[in-house]
């Protein structure tokens, strides 16, 4: 398995993935997406984007997006959210999400940026892989397209640390 930059003519086949992995992560959460599934992948805010290759296919993505607004998460610094995270259900529990992960924070802190995320309560597994890599919550916040019988996103950061790489847990 390897972790490459996205190319323009990956993302058809991620929003394959995306979709596949949708029924049974609730990410996004909500599906079908009211707009191109292309826009959700690649958003106006993204600064970077890597995706995981196994066997010559794509099975994961990670973008990373700028802060609209870094007053919400309550951490100084230059913050930039990690996003758009997915592993194919096929290689759940590879380490690839880890992989995907650690790369994008690497991106962030070479540029001497903070990372940040939300994630949606009911993804409890998320919630607690990051958790167990060292991401702390720094706040709430309720967005106007969370349906209203969910919880508030968690904000979370990942304070200066060793590689994230090392505390990896083998859980995507």
């Amino acid at each position: 398995m390897s972790v490459r930059p996205r190319r323009p003519e990956d993302v058809p086949a991620l929003a394959e993935v995306l979709a596949a992995q949708q029924a049974g992560s609730r990410y996004p959460m909500r599906w079908p997406l009211p707009f191109p599934v292309e826009r959700f992948l690649v958003r106006e805010s993204e600064e970077a984007a890597w995706v995981a290759e196994a066997d010559g296919r794509l099975v994961g993505h990670v973008a990373v997006c700028s802060v609209t607004d870094p007053a919400v998460f309550r951490v100084p610094g230059d913050l930039a959210a990690v996003a758009v995270l997915f592993v194919d259900p096929a290689v759940r529990g590879s380490g690839l999400g880890g992989r995907l992960l650690d790369t994008a924070v690497a991106w962030v802190r070479e540029r001497g940026r903070v990372p940040v995320l939300d994630v949606v309560p009911r993804h409890s597994r998320a919630v607690e892989v990051y958790r167990h890599r060292g991401w702390v919550e720094v706040g709430r916040l309720r967005p106007d397209w969370l349906p209203a019988d969910e919880d508030d996103l968690v904000l979370m950061t990942l304070p200066p640390g060793p590689v994230e790489g090392d505390r990896r847990t083998g859980a995507d």
